[in-house]
């Protein structure tokens, strides 16, 4: 009766899908936030990356931040907010600079990086699909990806999304 009972319990567990396009560093944060929150709160969660969310299972990350076309980005400095003028976005050295100043903001106020997000969604049982037609697009081999990872395209992540509870698409 136990295991019928813990079938059940699985069957009815929420689940949730994320399809995952973009890879720069503002952009990663959502995705593994929201999906490894969702695991430790016994979802199933399946994270689907395509196009340029595909960086995010690369082995090595080099995460680059722009804020070119972020208007909204708002920066704490000297106690008070300073928003960049999306012109600047556009001068040499300002991307890199801009996300310098993002990854010191993140390290010194503790928030985890997406290497310690990636390797809780591995160690929560996050399915973190890889899809098989970006990684021929853009010349990747499985090798160049993290362990704990499967590939799949359109139909797989449909097949996941159909059942799911929750489907994002960030």
């Amino acid at each position: 009766m136990l295991d019928q009972a813990n079938e059940d319990d699985l069957e009815n567990a929420k689940s949730m899908s994320i399809i995952v396009t973009k890879g720069t560093l503002d952009w990663a944060y959502p995705p593994f936030i929201l999906g490894t929150t969702a695991a430790a709160m016994d979802m199933k969660v399946t994270m689907f990356f395509t196009f340029y969310g595909l960086v995010l299972l690369k082995k090595k990350l080099d995460l680059k931040f722009t804020p070119l076309g972020n208007p909204a980005m708002e920066m704490p400095m000297m106690g008070t907010h300073v928003s960049m003028p999306n012109l600047l976005g556009v001068l040499p050295g300002v991307g890199g600079a801009a996300g310098k100043m993002m990854k010191n903001l993140i390290r010194k106020k503790g928030v985890a990086s997406i290497e310690d997000l990636r390797e809780a969604a591995v160690e929560t049982d996050v399915r973190l699909i890889a899809c098989q037609m970006t990684l021929d697009l853009f010349e990747y081999s499985e090798d160049d990806m993290i362990d704990g990872i499967e590939l799949g395209g359109a139909a797989t992540y449909l097949e996941v999304a159909s059942k799911s509870d929750i489907n994002l698409f960030i």
